[in-house]
Order: C-alpha cells, then structure tokens, then sequence
C-alpha cells in the first residue's frame, strides 16, 4: 500500500496492521473505542457516586477497583459497541488475544 513518493498515513498504517478492507472500517473501530473509552469512565464515574465513594479510595483500592470493576465493563462495552457496529468478529479476536496474554502471566511455564 506504500505507493512511491507518498507517505502513508496513520489510518492506512492501521488498516493494513489490523487487516481491515477500507479506510471506513478502520473509522468504525476507532468510533468503537471512543465510545467504549467514553462509556467506561462514565460508568465508573456513576458507580463511584452510587457508592458515595468520592476521594474515599487509597491508591490500592483504586486499582482493585479498576481491576474488578472497569476493566470487565471496558471490555463487555467493546463487544456490544462492537456488535452494534458490525465489527464484534475484530473485537473478539482483540479479547482473546489479551486474554491469553493475561492467562501467560499466571501460568507456571
């Protein structure tokens, strides 16, 4: 796709990285990950105020927090934006893949 004398941009680089078919597509995954980035602090947010939270939380609470609470969400809110744009196939692959990353680092290999 690297034509002579013209740079490539960044959404060509990704589209050719993540396989996609046209430019539109690498458009629909980005909109998939705002909105899902979007969506997630907004979640967070709403679950911290319906806990009364507030600053409350020590650093290490925090990232137990994270980690049970707005890593899932992310990553179910990624599936259904996902579905909802027709790319949950892209996604999926993205969330077996990080999961096996995750599952490497517990394993006793």
């Amino acid at each position: 796709m690297h034509n002579q004398g013209k740079r490539e941009t960044l959404l060509e680089r990704l589209q050719a990285k993540w396989g996609m078919g046209s430019l539109w597509d690498v458009g629909i995954v980005l909109l998939v990950f705002a909105l899902t980035g979007t969506s997630a602090v907004w979640v967070k947010v709403q679950l911290y105020a319906w806990l009364n939270l507030g600053e409350a939380l020590g650093l290490a609470e925090r990232i137990l927090f994270f980690l049970c609470i707005t890593l899932p969400t992310y990553q179910t809110l990624l599936l259904i934006y996902g579905f909802i744009f027709g790319k949950f196939s892209f996604f999926w692959e993205k969330e077996k893949k990080m999961f096996s990353r995750i599952a490497k680092l517990f394993s006793k290999d």
